[in-house]
């Protein structure tokens, strides 16, 4: 299914064209402790801040919210055209998330520790998982199917998958979809506790990655059946129950979801110019996929984890990182330039061999197809195959 347009937020940017040149130049924002989370812990927060919901939204008024509204308006104008066009029954949304606005939540449970009470600008809708999707259908008016994914790391990446299957079976003629994540502390005391956080910078693939480090931002696309330039041209999803947190060792999961993505678009490894790896720089997770990548694909296809510029946004990722492989292939890109893989460049003996692309990298011809891996707890592992269709 078509790809037809892309709104995206995260730590690199607020616009596809900042996000894309911060991307392809290589720059890691510095992680720091978030002020308003009453956190110490780093993270990778939005250069600005998102717009405030209109009023008669209140109830579901929560940063989660305002980031997806922000990613929306880039796209809105084609979203309500669409809507006019088929009519409001006929379009979908689909969101991907992980923590809704639990951040609200926290700060709600605060008030009533102290005062006794919660707060009366508190709403319980603004937590809901199911908040997210039903917040974007109310603001647009939208009557058709609407519902939120949250499988952990992978949300929005099956998201995607599930907004190209109300197409093919005709409930939708268009479908937004996509992910928002904001930070709150939740999240990163629980990734603390894991001992999945870094004490420094994400590094991913280094002998020296020590973990991954928390981000927010939310990717949102307007699919369809109307032709454009780059589609969503495979899937490959499955779950090897193997451990609540941690990934099989053996990436036999991660290589059949990339291999069933492959498949589903008709292509072979060769064919693939770039691979945006999960890349979390955790142990076990940079151990398997390299594992898995390396025996799918060898050393020769260009790849790199984006997770040290963007964070690791959580149930966000996924359409975040699928949205990266659309700005590669995008018009945005007329140099056909591939973003480095950012780390201390010191290789894991222990590990695969990858063909990490370098700060000058670029394509020897026109890019065509990019894989995106999103693999979650639980070993729920999705690679999406975006490209030319």
């Amino acid at each position: 299914m078509y790809l037809n347009e892309l709104g995206i937020v995260c730590a690199l940017g607020s616009a596809k064209t900042e996000v894309l040149s911060a991307w392809l130049s290589g720059r890691c924002p510095q992680a720091a402790p978030v002020s308003w989370l009453n956190s110490n812990i780093p993270a990778l927060s939005l250069q600005t801040e998102p717009p405030p919901l209109p009023q008669n939204f209140n109830r579901y008024d929560c940063r989660n919210n305002r980031i997806l509204l922000a990613a929306l308006g880039q796209i809105e104008a084609s979203v309500r055209d669409m809507i006019d066009r088929y009519g409001a029954h006929r379009i979908g949304v689909v969101v991907g998330t992980s923590t809704s606005g639990i951040a609200e939540g926290e700060q709600a449970v605060s008030v009533l520790q102290s005062t006794g009470q919660l707060p009366s600008s508190y709403h319980y809708k603004q937590q809901v998982l199911g908040g997210a999707a039903e917040f974007l259908a109310c603001y647009l008016d939208i009557e058709g199917p609407a519902y939120t994914v949250s499988t952990s790391c992978s949300s929005s990446a099956n998201a995607l998958a599930s907004a190209r299957r109300l197409l093919r079976l005709d409930v939708c003629d268009a479908v937004l979809v996509g992910g928002g994540d904001a930070l709150c502390r939740t999240t990163l005391e629980g990734f603390a506790a894991l001992g999945a956080l870094s004490h420094s910078r994400c590094n991913p693939f280094s002998k020296n990655r020590d973990g991954t480090v928390i981000g927010e931002g939310a990717a949102l696309f307007l699919m369809s059946r109307e032709p454009a330039p780059i589609a969503l041209l495979g899937v490959g999803a499955g779950s090897d129950a193997y451990h609540i947190s941690a990934p099989r060792p053996d990436g036999a999961c991660a290589y059949a979801a990339m291999q069933a993505a492959l498949r589903d678009a008709d292509l072979a490894p060769g064919q693939v110019d770039y691979i945006n790896l999960h890349g979390t720089a955790t142990r076990q997770n940079d151990a398997m996929e390299s594992k898995a990548v390396g025996q799918l694909f060898g050393n020769k296809t260009f790849c790199g984890s984006s997770k040290p510029a963007t964070g690791h946004c959580l149930g966000a990722a996924g359409a975040i990182e699928a949205g990266l492989c659309w700005l590669l292939l995008s018009g945005l890109n007329r140099e056909n330039r591939l973003p480095p893989h950012l780390w201390d460049g010191v290789a894991d003996p222990e590990m695969a061999r990858l063909g990490f692309a370098a700060l000058e990298s670029r394509g020897s011809n026109p890019l065509q197809y990019c894989l995106s891996n999103s693999f979650a707890f639980g070993g729920n592992n999705v690679s999406l195959l975006v490209g030319y269709s």
